[in-house]
C-alpha cells in the first residue's frame, strides 16, 4: 500500500505541528506521522510557552500565521511579562499553560484542517532516489510518497531514559522510542550525535505547604501572544517560589557517585543554560541556594512542576532532596525526574532553509537539530514547512535575516556554527535585538506571510487595521503639544512616559487606539535613534548577504586562504559572504581573500 502527498512531516511535537500547519495552509496535501495521536502537542517538560527571547519567537510564529501563540492564549492559566525592569526590546511574554488542554487543543485543531492526514505509525526509512526524497517507509512496510519530508522527531530517536542506575529505552516517560529512523538517516550519510536533556520531579499539589513559599501571581493586565486574541480574560492561577538550601546541596554532593551525570553512565552533553540541579550544585559551589518555581501542570489534576529541579539522581535521593526544601517537607512525588539521551543531527549539514545538503527535499526541524525548547522547535518547524512548500513549487527558499527575526538568528546560528550542546535562544544572541521587539513581530513578518500565501484573512485584516491605527496615533502625537513640544518629541525624553502623557492630553486622543499600539509607538519613539544606528549596521550585513558563494566552490584552491579557513568553509559550505564571516574561526583577513578571489573569477 502506498499513498501520495506533497509534504510528509515525521513527528507531531511543536516543530511538527507548525511544519504540518504551514504546509497545509500553503495548499500542500500533507501527512503528519505520529506514534500516538493522543500525544500530539504533548509538553514533555514544563507546560509553559514563551519567556526571555522564547516569547519573541512565539510572537514571530504567530505573525506568520502559526499555531503556538494562539494555543498558549487559549490554554494559558497564568500570563506574565518577564524582564520588565529592562527595556521593551528584551521583555519576554510567558504563559503557564494547562498541559492537558494544550494537547487536546492541538489535536482538535489539526484534526479540523483540510488536506492534512494524521497517521499513527513509526517512520522507519526515508525513501530516496538520486539523492532526492521520494517518500517514507513505515514500520509496517507501507509507503507514503512525496517530494518533501520534514523530520521533527524531538527526543524520540533512540531515546534512553536515566533515573539513577536504572536506564531504559523511551522517547518520553511511558512512551516507546523511535528505533528505526536513525539507521536510515545514517545510511543516507547524515552525521548523527547524542545529546541529553532532563526534567524534574512532579509533586502532588495538596502535599505542599505554600505558606512557606513565595507567591508569584500573574500580570494584572496580561498581553496575549496571538494577533487573533483580543484580550486574556481568565482568573489567573498563582505559582510559587521556594529555594534549595545547604542541606539540599549536601544530599546531592555527598551522593554524586550515584548520579548518572557523574558516574559516566551519561556521556552526552546536556543544556548549559538549563542544567540539572546536581550540575548547578557542582558548577556553582559558592551559592547556598537555587530558586525553584512551583508551577501547576493543569487545572484538571494536581501535579506541580518543580522548575529548576531537573535531575536524574535515584528515586530515594530525589525523595530526600525534595523533602529538604522549605514547603516541600511532606511533598508527595507523583513522577520522578529523569534524564534522556537521544540522537540528533549536526545542523551544519543543513542549508539555511533547513534542508539537507546531501538529500534534496529532506528537511529537519526542532530538537533533532540540537535545540532545546518548544519555542525554538516551533520556529524551525514553521520555516521548514514554508521551505518545503517553496521546494515543491520550485521557488526560492525563504531565509529570515538576523535583523529580521529571532527565528533567523537561531537558524543561522545552527547551520553556520553548529552545536556541541542543546541550543537555547537568548536575546543576547541577536545583535539587532532593538529591531526585534516581541511587539513588532507582526510588522516585521506578517506582510511576508501574506505574500507567501500562508496567512489567514483574519490576521491580514487585523494587520491592516493596526497599521492604520499606528499611523493615526503617530499623527495625533505630532499634532498635540505638551510643554511647548509636540507630544511625539516630548516622549523622546527618557523621563517621560505614556501614562504621564495621558494625564496631560484629552482622553479622546487615546480612545480609538488599541492600548498595545500605543505602547508600541511610544517604544518606537524611545528607541528611534538607536534603531536608526542598528538599521545602518544591518544594511552592511545585507550587503554581505547579497554576495552569493557558488555551492561547488573549491576552497582548497584559493591562494592565500589559510588551511583552517579552507577546512571550515568546505565543511559548512556557506551560501553567502555574510554567512562565511560568521563561521567560528573565520577571520576578516579570510573574508578579504575570499572576496578578492570571487572578484577575479
Amino acid at each position: 500500500m502506498s499513498r501520495e502527498y506533497n509534504v510528509i512531516v515525521i513527528g507531531a511535537g511543536h516543530a511538527g505541528i507548525e511544519a504540518a500547519f504551514a504546509a497545509q495552509r500553503g495548499g500542500a496535501d500533507t501527512a503528519l506521522i505520529t506514534l500516538k495521536r493522543e500525544k500530539i502537542g504533548e509538553m514533555s517538560c514544563n507546560p509553559a510557552i514563551g519567556g526571555l527571547a522564547k516569547g519573541h519567537i512565539v510572537c514571530e510564529v504567530d505573525a506568520m500565521g502559526g499555531f503556538i501563540g494562539l494555543a498558549a492564549d487559549k490554554t494559558g492559566i497564568q500570563f506574565r511579562m518577564l524582564n520588565r525592569s529592562k527595556g521593551p526590546a528584551v521583555w519576554g511574554p510567558r504563559a503557564q499553560t494547562d498541559k492537558l488542554k494544550y494537547s487536546r487543543f492541538a489535536q482538535q485543531f489539526l484534526q479540523d484542517l483540510d488536506n492534512l492526514d494524521i497517521i499513527e505509525a513509526e517512520a522507519a526509512e526515508i525513501l530516496t532516489e538520486n539523492n532526492k526524497v521520494i517518500g517514507v517507509r513505515l514500520a509496517d512496510d507501507s509507503e507514503l510518497h512525496s517530494r518533501a519530508v520534514i523530520v521533527t522527531s524531538g527526543t524520540f530517536l533512540n531515546g534512553l531514559i536515566h533515573i539513577g542506575e536504572r536506564q531504559f529505552p523511551a522517547g518520553r516517560i511511558n512512551e516507546p522510542p523511535a528505533r528505526l529512523l536513525s539507521d536510515s538517516l545514517s545510511q543516507l550519510g547524515i552525521k548523527i550525535g547524542r545529546l541529553k536533556t532532563g526534567t524534574c520531579p512532579r509533586l502532588s499539589a495538596d502535599s505542599i505547604d505554600y505558606d512557606k513559599c513565595e507567591l508569584q501571581p500573574g500580570d494584572e493586565n496580561p498581553i496575549p501572544f496571538s494577533m487573533l486574541t483580543d484580550k486574556i480574560d481568565i482568573e489567573q492561577t498563582p505559582c510559587h517560589i521556594t529555594y534549595t538550601n545547604p542541606q539540599t546541596h549536601k544530599i546531592i554532593s555527598d551522593n554524586l557517585d550515584r548520579a548518572p551525570l557523574y558516574t559516566g553512565q551519561i556521556s552526552s552533553t546536556g543544556p548549559r543554560y538549563c542544567p540539572s540541579i546536581e550540575v548547578k550544585i557542582v558548577r556553582f559551589a559558592d551559592k547556598n541556594r537555587h530558586q525553584i518555581y512551583l508551577e501547576p501542570e493543569s487545572l484538571e489534576y494536581d501535579w506541580i512542576y518543580c522548575n529548576g529541579l531537573a535531575t536524574s539522581i535515584p528515586e530515594d535521593l530525589q525523595e530526600a532532596m525534595v523533602h529538604s526544601i522549605a514547603g516541600l517537607e511532606k511533598a508527595k512525588i507523583v513522577q520522578y525526574g529523569y534524564a534522556i539521551e537521544y540522537d540528533f543531527i549536526f545542523p551544519e549539514q543543513l542549508t539555511a532553509d533547513l534542508q539537507s545538503k546531501r538529500i534534496r527535499g529532506l528537511f529537519f526541524a526542532g530538537q533533532i537539530n540540537g535545540t532545546s525548547g518548544y519555542e525554538e522547535a516551533a520556529g524551525q518547524g514553521l520555516l521548514a514547512g514554508i521551505n518545503a512548500l517553496q521546494y515543491i513549487k520550485d521557488k526560492e527558499p525563504i531565509i529570515l535575516r538576523r535583523d529580521q527575526a529571532y527565528i533567523g538568528v537561531m537558524i543561522d546560528d545552527l547551520v553556520t556554527k553548529g552545536v556541541n550542546e542543546p541550543y537555547r535562544m537568548f536575546t543576547s544572541r541577536a545583535e539587532y535585538r532593538l529591531l526585534l521587539r516581541a511587539d513588532t513581530a507582526e510588522r516585521r513578518l506578517t506582510p511576508l506571510a501574506h505574500q507567501l500565501g500562508i496567512l489567514d484573512a483574519q490576521r491580514w485584516s487585523i494587520h491592516l487595521e493596526r497599521e492604520r491605527q499606528r499611523e493615526k496615533f503617530r499623527q495625533l502625537l505630532k499634532e498635540n503639544r505638551v510643554e511647548g513640544l509636540s507630544a511625539y518629541d516630548w516622549l523622546r525624553r527618557p523621563e517621560n512616559s505614556l501614562d504621564e502623557l495621558k494625564t496631560r492630553l484629552p482622553a479622546n486622543i487615546f480612545e480609538e487606539i488599541d492600548y498595545r499600539i500605543q505602547y508600541q509607538i511610544v517604544a518606537d519613539i524611545k528607541y528611534e535613534g538607536y534603531q536608526k544606528r542598528e538599521l545602518k549596521s544591518a544594511e552592511k550585513l545585507r550587503q554581505l548577504e547579497r554576495v552569493k558563494l557558488p555551492r561547488d566552490i573549491d576552497y582548497s584552491s584559493i591562494a592565500g586562504l589559510r588551511k583552517e579557513a579552507q577546512e571550515k568553509l568546505t565543511a559548512v559550505k556557506p551560501a553567502t559572504i555574510g554567512q562565511a564571516s560568521r563561521i567560528s574561526g573565520i577571520t576578516p583577513a579570510d573574508i578579504m581573500v575570499l572576496t578578492i578571489s570571487l572578484n577575479k573569477s
